[in-house]
C-alpha cells in the first residue's frame, strides 16, 4: 500500500525544505493522483513538486494538468527544466498546449526542444486547428508485410517502449503508405514463422490528417476502436489518434452544446478560469436577445386588451398556456439536437421527424388539454370563479393547449434542421430561444381560439 500524505502535510514538507522526504513520498504516487495534488497547491509549491519528481513521471503528471496550470508551471520553472518537461511529453498533448499559447510564447518553447522534437512539433502545428492532424502523434510502431511474426515481436521489444500505444501495429510498404493494421493479440497468438501479410484482413480503417476532429469522434464511435491511423493525401501513414484524445474532443463539444442550449454563449475556458467580465458578456448577449423577444409578449397581450377586459378569466390561464408551449418546444429541441449530434438524424430525415413530432405534438397537446378541461370542470363544481360559461372556457383552454403544444413541438424539432441547413450550429436553437418564440406565438393562438369559441358568450 503506497502511503499518501494529505495536502497540508505536503505543504509542510515543502515549507520545511525537507525535499528528501518529499521526493521519496511523491515519486511513488500515480500520475493522476499527483496531478490532483499539484492542482491544490500554490504556484511556488507546484514548482517544488516538479523539481522533486524523477524521470518520466514529471511529464506524465504534467500531461494530466489543465492548460492554465501547465502554463503557470512552465513560466515558473527554469528554462532547462521546462524544456525537459516538454521534450518528454506526448506529441499530441504538447500540441494541445502549444495551440493555446500565444504564438511568440509557443515559438519560444519550441526552440527549446531537441531538433527531432522541434520538427515533430512544427509538423503537427501546421495542420488546421480543428483537424485530426492536431490530435495525432507520430509515436507508433510500423512494420513491413514481408516480415515474420518473430521479427515483428523483436521490433516491438526494441522500439515499442516509448510509443503511444502497442494495441495496434501498422503495416506499411516501402514508401510508408498504410497497407493494413493488426491487433497485437493477433500477433501474440500467431505462429512465429508466418509472415505479416498472412494475417491481413483487408479492413483497415484510417483517418485523414485534414479531417475534422468531429469526424474522428464519429469514426471511433462507429468502429469501437482504441486507436486509428492517420494518413496524408497520398496515403502515407503520418500518425495515429488514440481514444483518450477523441474523448477530450467529444467532451469539449458536449460542453459547448450544453452551454449554448442553456442560453449561454459557449465559454472559451473552464467556468472557474473565465474572467468575470467575459462571463457576464457571454451570458448578457443571449439574455438581451431573449429579453427583446419576450417584449413581443407584452405587445401581443396589448393587442388583445379588449378581449381581456371582457373576459378577465382568460388572464388566469396565460402562464399555463405559454409555459406548456415553451416546455414542449424545449423537449423537442433537446431530443433533435442530441440526435443530430450523435448522427442518429440527418438533414434528409427532416420529413420523418416532422411526421413523428406532428403526431407526438397532437397526442401531448390532447393529454394536457384534457387535464386542463378537467381542472376547470372540477373547480367549477366548488366555485363560481369561471361563471356559467365554464364549459366554453374549458374548451378554449383545451383547444389552445392542443394548438400551442403542437406548435411548440414542431418549432423545437424543425429549428435545429433549419440552422443546420444554413450552416449554423443547431445547439444555438437553445431551450430559452425556443421558449421565447413559442411564448409570443402561443398568446396569439390562445386569444384567437378564445375569440372563436367565446364569441357571443363572453366576447
Amino acid at each position: 500500500m503506497i502511503e499518501k500524505l494529505a495536502l497540508p502535510e505536503i505543504r509542510e514538507l515543502i515549507e520545511a525544505k525537507d525535499f528528501g522526504t518529499l521526493r521519496e513520498v511523491i515519486n511513488r504516487w500515480l500520475p493522476a493522483d499527483l496531478a490532483g495534488l499539484v492542482s491544490g497547491l500554490s504556484d511556488a509549491h507546484q514548482v517544488e513538486i516538479f523539481k522533486a519528481l524523477v524521470g518520466p513521471l514529471a511529464s506524465e503528471v504534467f500531461e494530466y494538468l489543465d492548460l492554465a496550470t501547465q502554463e503557470q508551471i512552465l513560466e515558473a520553472l527554469p528554462d532547462l527544466e521546462g524544456a525537459a518537461l516538454l521534450e518528454e511529453m506526448s506529441a499530441d498533448d504538447r500540441t494541445a498546449l502549444f495551440e493555446e499559447l500565444p504564438d511568440e510564447v509557443a515559438e519560444r518553447y519550441i526552440d527549446q526542444l531537441s531538433p527531432e522534437q522541434r520538427v515533430v512539433a512544427r509538423a503537427l502545428l501546421q495542420y488546421g486547428e480543428s483537424s485530426v492532424g492536431r490530435l495525432m502523434t507520430p509515436d507508433f510502431v510500423a512494420v513491413r508485410k514481408e516480415w515474420t511474426v518473430k521479427r515483428v515481436l523483436d521490433h516491438i521489444r526494441a522500439h515499442g517502449k516509448d510509443r503511444e500505444t502497442l494495441n495496434v501495429i501498422y503495416v506499411v510498404d516501402e514508401d510508408h503508405k498504410l497497407i493494413d493494421d493488426l491487433r497485437i493479440r493477433e500477433l501474440l497468438v500467431a505462429p512465429l514463422h508466418i509472415s505479416v501479410k498472412d494475417l491481413f484482413d483487408g479492413q483497415v480503417i484510417a483517418l485523414k490528417a485534414t479531417d475534422d476532429k468531429q469526424t474522428a469522434v464519429g469514426v471511433f464511435r462507429k468502429y469501437d476502436r482504441t486507436a486509428l491511423p492517420v494518413t496524408d493525401a497520398r496515403g502515407i501513414l503520418v500518425g495515429i489518434v488514440t481514444i483518450d484524445d477523441v474523448l477530450d474532443v467529444a467532451e469539449e463539444r458536449a460542453t459547448r452544446e450544453i452551454q449554448q442550449f442553456g442560453g449561454v454563449e459557449a465559454l472559451d475556458e473552464p467556468y472557474v478560469e473565465t474572467p468575470f467580465w467575459s462571463l457576464v458578456r457571454k451570458r448578457a448577449s443571449w439574455l438581451i436577445v431573449l429579453f427583446l423577444g419576450e417584449m413581443l409578449t407584452a405587445t401581443a397581450m396589448g393587442h388583445f386588451e379588449e378581449e381581456l377586459k371582457r373576459a378577465v378569466v382568460l388572464a388566469f390561464f396565460v402562464p399555463l398556456i405559454i409555459s406548456s408551449g415553451g416546455n414542449s418546444g424545449s423537449q423537442a429541441a433537446t431530443l433533435i439536437i442530441r440526435a443530430i449530434a450523435l448522427g442518429e438524424v440527418r438533414l434528409r430525415d427532416w420529413l420523418m421527424v416532422l411526421r413523428r413530432e406532428l403526431a407526438s405534438g397532437l397526442m401531448l397537446g390532447t393529454i394536457l388539454g384534457t387535464i386542463g378541461f378537467a381542472r376547470i370542470a372540477i373547480w367549477s363544481q366548488f366555485s363560481s370563479i369561471y361563471g356559467a360559461h365554464w364549459p366554453l372556457i374549458g374548451l378554449t383552454v383545451a383547444l389552445s393547449l392542443v394548438g400551442i403544444v403542437l406548435w411548440g413541438t414542431l418549432s423545437g424539432a424543425m429549428l435545429p434542421f433549419i440552422l443546420k441547413r444554413l450552416g449554423l450550429d443547431p445547439a444555438t436553437s437553445s431551450a430559452p430561444f425556443v421558449a421565447t418564440l413559442v411564448d409570443v406565438t402561443g398568446l396569439i393562438i390562445y386569444f384567437t381560439v378564445a375569440s372563436v369559441v367565446l364569441r357571443g358568450a363572453l366576447l
